[in-house]
Formats: structure tokens, sequence, C-alpha cells
């Protein structure tokens, strides 16, 4: 079966006039999928009945199922997808004061190790294809009857280890012919694979580079992430800073604080002394306990003092909003507990 919700819409109108369609027909069945965000071929209720039969027997809408939603006092949710092959995914709804934001995953699993994320538990299943990755923002848009502002590719897997869908996925989400949504209401995360943060870097996108450092030093950053055996600590932040000189738009780092492995007081000087002078900005997160890692979040007035520390270094800090703690909003929590079952 064709994923014709993966192609572009000049993809889609060669495919239509190789089944003897006027091209005017692609037009019209892309604004089904991603603007109407139909389930069923037969929605299309401007397509002749034949060529619907035909696109039932030889494409694929790339529909998934929901299986659960949670749903946490704040208005955050946490949707379990399954796909179509009987895997699942997840993806979060996030309520703020400047709209609503869609936490995407990229893969089914995840291969990069990171000890502290329940994602790895399990290794990679498969990567998502690009109609995969938009079918969670559609799902929810039409489950929630909301418009979704802003879209954070930050779920299960990592999206440079699936480098080519997710640039598609990225033209396709802000195609004015979709949802049209704006780069600068984009943001894409990685654990620091360095050759594609600069091979990103050229792609001329405007969305935002979230960077999951979660050290403030390489020995610490092996411990916690296996990538970092690979691409050294300088080398990242190189790439990060390749990233701002191509597209001008500042680089969010990612930093999970556990107790007693990352939230000292000395921590917090070698951060300002790696990244103090760049124009960036970091989220602090206390980090989200997973059963097998064993790591415990930093306390509250831990990660207050780790923040006014390097606020008095003049560094542009914030701890992130905890949202959903209650609902295994964390990567991969939902999936594994669902399969574990």
């Amino acid at each position: 079966m064709v994923d014709i919700k993966s192609m572009s819409l000049k993809e889609l109108e060669n495919y239509i006039e190789s089944l003897g369609e006027k091209r005017f027909r692609a037009k019209q069945i892309y604004e089904w999928m991603h603007v109407k965000l139909i389930e069923d071929f037969d929605e299309m209720t401007n397509i002749s009945k034949s060529l619907r039969e035909t696109l039932k027997e030889n494409a694929s809408l790339c529909t998934m199922k929901i299986k659960e939603v949670q749903t946490a006092e704040d208005g955050t949710q946490k949707f379990l997808f399954e796909t179509y092959d009987g895997e699942f995914v997840e993806s979060v709804k996030m309520v703020y004061k400047h709209g609503i934001s869609v936490c995407i995953s990229s893969q089914i699993g995840c291969r990069m190790g990171c000890t502290f994320c329940a994602s790895t538990v399990g290794g990679l299943i498969r990567s998502l294809a690009a109609g995969e990755m938009l079918e969670q923002i559609y799902r929810i848009q039409r489950y929630t009857n909301e418009r979704v502002h802003n879209v954070v590719v930050m779920g299960m897997g990592e999206p440079f280890d699936n480098y080519d869908e997710l640039v598609k996925f990225l033209h396709m989400v802000s195609d004015e012919n979709g949802l049209n949504i704006s780069g600068r209401n984009l943001t894409v995360s990685t654990c620091g694979l360095c050759d594609k943060i600069r091979e990103f870097a050229e792609e001329g996108f405007t969305c935002t580079l979230a960077l999951s450092l979660h050290a403030s030093n390489q020995a610490t950053r092996e411990r916690l992430m296996p990538i970092a055996k690979m691409y050294s600590f300088d080398e990242v932040l190189s790439a990060c800073d390749y990233y701002f000189e191509k597209t001008g738009r500042r680089v969010t780092f990612e930093y999970s604080m556990a107790d007693g492995i990352n939230d000292s007081d000395e921590d917090a000087e070698n951060l300002y002394r790696a990244v103090g002078k760049k124009n960036c900005h970091i989220n602090l997160i206390p980090i989200n306990p997973v059963r097998e890692n064993g790591y415990k979040e930093s306390e509250g007035q831990r990660i207050a003092a780790f923040k006014n520390k390097l606020e008095k270094y003049g560094i542009n800090v914030t701890i992130r909003r905890e949202m959903g703690r209650g609902i295994d909003a964390a990567c991969g929590q939902l999936r594994k507990r669902y399969k574990d079952v």
C-alpha cells in the first residue's frame, strides 16, 4: 500500500496522474488529508466513488487509532496511539497562554540509550514516516476540536536518527496547503548527533533546536548519555554554535536534573563556563523517575538554587513547568506500561 499521507503535494500530483486522473484531484485529496483531517477515503465527498475505491485498494491514509487518553488537572493530555502494524507511540498536548503545544514522537522506541529515559527501554522498533508524525497532530486536533499552534518533536525517539522523514515532516507541517504552522513555532530536539545538527543547519528552517545536554562536563554526560562517547561535549557545543551561525536561532539546552548527579554548585559553574557566552537558553527539568534507572529528581530548593546561580552569571534560564506528571507524561512511560500489561 502506498503511503500518500507522507507525500508532498507535488509527489501526490504525480501519483494521481499515474492513476490516470486529473492533476487537480491531488490538491483536493491533499486538503482532505492535511486540512480537513479525514480518517477514511469515503469522507472525500468531492472525489468520485471510482477514485475512492482505487485509493482504498492501493493507498494508505496512515491513520492511527487512539488507544488511551489521560488527562491531568492542568489540562495536559497524554495520547497513546496504535499504528497500522500494532505498535504504540505517544504524544502530549499541553495548554499554554500562548496557545496549544503538541509534543510528538519520531520513532517507536529509541536506540540512543539515554539512561534516564523510558523511551529507550527495549530499544528501537522502527522509525515513523512523515505521515505518521503528522497523524499524531491530526488525531489530537480532531479529538479535541482545537487548533495546534506549536509542535515539539521531543517525544519518543531521536529525530535526527530519522532525518529524512523528519525533514519531510517539517516541510509538510509548515506547508500553506496543510496546517501551515510557522517554522518559528516548531522545535526539534536531539541528543547531539553532530553531523546531523550541521546538516540540519543548512536546510533553511527557522525552527528552534533543543539540545539534550543534561550535564556540565564530558564525564557526567557519558554517564547519562552513551552518545557522548561518539560525540564529545565540546563537539556538540561546536555543532550548536554552527546552527546559530547559520540560522540566527538561539539554541535551547535541555538540562534534566538528577539528585547528586548533575545538580551541584560546581555543575552550575561548569555549565556557565561551557555555555555562558553563547546566545542560548537553558531549560532546567526535574528528571522524571523511571523504575529501571533508579534516578531521583533534584529537590525543588536545589533546582531553584541552581537556577539562581546561572542567572547571576547572566544566563537566560527557566525551570520547565511540570505538566502531566501524574499521567505518565514523560517520554515512553505510557507506552511501556501499556505493553507490560
